[in-house]
């Protein structure tokens, strides 16, 4: 049957969350959310796991699973996403990486891995002097990123990305020696680790940015796109390189936008006549969780819930509602609850691709709430959006990687399978 309904997906970085004491709320469920919960009131429910049960995952291949692609066969390194993201020419044979700037203590261990978050200026700066570091038969590229992230690119002939991280990934622990995880690497490694001592070297006395972790080392890959795989001509709307970089390797147009929820939506309302399908990505929850800050989250959450009905105006055939992990806030109270459920809309799909729990201060493996209401489905008995009641919802607890699917199917975009 053939369509030319609309899909846009709205992810909630870190959605997912976990209550402060127990029998408790979690972020999303304190969140004052109305616009969300008539949604949820007209559709069906359930929790998705991206990648499988138990397992954290990153934000490339979270929301890779989101875009329909497999993250287990797909596997895209960080620097890869960070480059692209910010619009860097990556060549086939340069190996990047995703950096921090990152305090040590005097006993040489990582006692913050973002520098206080450092500021943007700061870390243009610094990459500046960084840029200085002088390294045999290798191109040295040094690119600030946003606040304490950067990334490093090493461009030279017989480079490999199959590389072990200085990043411990935790605090209260050294930096990590780069090593080659095959022999082809051996070299690489030594080139990595010579660029890490240099940097220490440069940064000794600038603290609280004295030293650097690197992840994520990567080649550019090959990966099938949007447009070639459903047909659809897709857009990103997204602030933070790094999500800018995944939806241009997956073959999205990448639209300029400000800073804010509202900047997004109005992004979206000005090219909305232009393209099939629309990514938009807000960061807010996922970095108000890593900060342990539950109310924050559920204020950012709040904020999305308020400028919904800018979006929903546009009365999209599939709207795709989501966070890629779990990281709640509060939102506005004068929200028109009348409005939106006016607009009708004929898709609706809400979710995340992973959780960010303000407990953990971190990525977790727990379920994300999923939310899907269209003129086509099956509506069942939840009144609200929140892990409670998704966990006892009619869709279960399925991949991630099936959302695609549904959005297609439920935007009238799919075929009969078969005779």
């Amino acid at each position: 049957m053939a369509s030319t309904a609309k899909i846009v997906v709205l992810v909630l970085d870190g959605l997912g969350g976990l209550p402060r004491e127990e029998g408790g709320k979690t972020e999303l469920e304190t969140a004052f959310t109305p616009n969300l919960d008539a949604l949820a009131a007209k559709g069906m429910v359930g929790l998705i796991n991206p990648v499988g049960p138990g397992i954290t995952p990153g934000s490339g291949p979270a929301h890779l699973a989101l875009f329909g692609y497999d993250p287990v066969r797909y596997q895209i390194g960080r620097g890869v996403l960070e480059a692209l993201g910010i619009g860097f020419d990556l060549k086939d044979r340069d190996v990047a990486a995703r950096a921090n700037f990152a305090t040590v203590d005097a006993q040489g261990l990582v006692s913050d891995r973002r520098a206080g978050r450092l500021a943007t200026e700061k870390c243009i700066e610094l990459c500046g002097l960084l840029r200085r570091i002088k390294l045999e038969d290798v191109e040295l590229f040094v690119e600030p990123v946003k606040e304490h992230r950067f990334v490093v690119v090493f461009r030279g002939s017989d480079l490999s990305d199959h590389l072990t991280e200085s990043d411990p990934q935790k605090v209260g622990l050294p930096p990590g020696e780069v090593r080659a995880t095959r022999p082809k690497s051996a070299r690489t490694a030594r080139i990595v680790n010579e660029f890490v001592r240099q940097a220490h070297e440069i940064l000794a006395n600038h603290h609280p940015a004295n030293a650097v972790l690197l992840r994520g080392f990567a080649q550019h890959p090959k990966l099938p796109t949007i447009p070639e795989i459903y047909g659809l001509q897709a857009a990103a709307i997204a602030v933070y390189p790094m999500y800018r970089g995944l939806a241009k390797l997956a073959g999205m147009s990448i639209l300029a936008t400000g800073t804010t929820v509202a900047d997004e939506f109005a992004t979206l309302a000005e090219h909305y006549a232009s393209y099939d399908y629309f990514f938009i990505h807000v960061k807010g929850t996922d970095t108000a969780g890593e900060d342990g800050d539950f109310a924050r989250k559920v204020r950012v959450i709040e904020e999305v819930d308020a400028e919904l009905p800018t979006l929903l105006q546009l009365n999209p055939d599939v709207v795709v509602v989501t966070g890629d992990h779990s990281t709640p806030a509060l939102l506005r109270r004068d929200t028109q609850l009348p409005t939106l459920l006016k607009l009708n809309p004929d898709v609706v799909v809400v979710t995340g691709d992973h959780s960010t729990p303000a407990l953990l201060r971190s990525h977790s493996w727990h379920p994300v709430p999923f939310l899907l209401s269209s003129r086509w489905c099956r509506a069942d008995a939840a009144r609200e959006f929140g892990e409670t009641a998704c966990a006892s919802g009619s869709l279960g607890t399925f991949p991630a990687v099936n959302i695609m699917g549904l959005a297609l199917a439920n935007a009238l975009r799919l075929t009969k399978f078969g005779a």
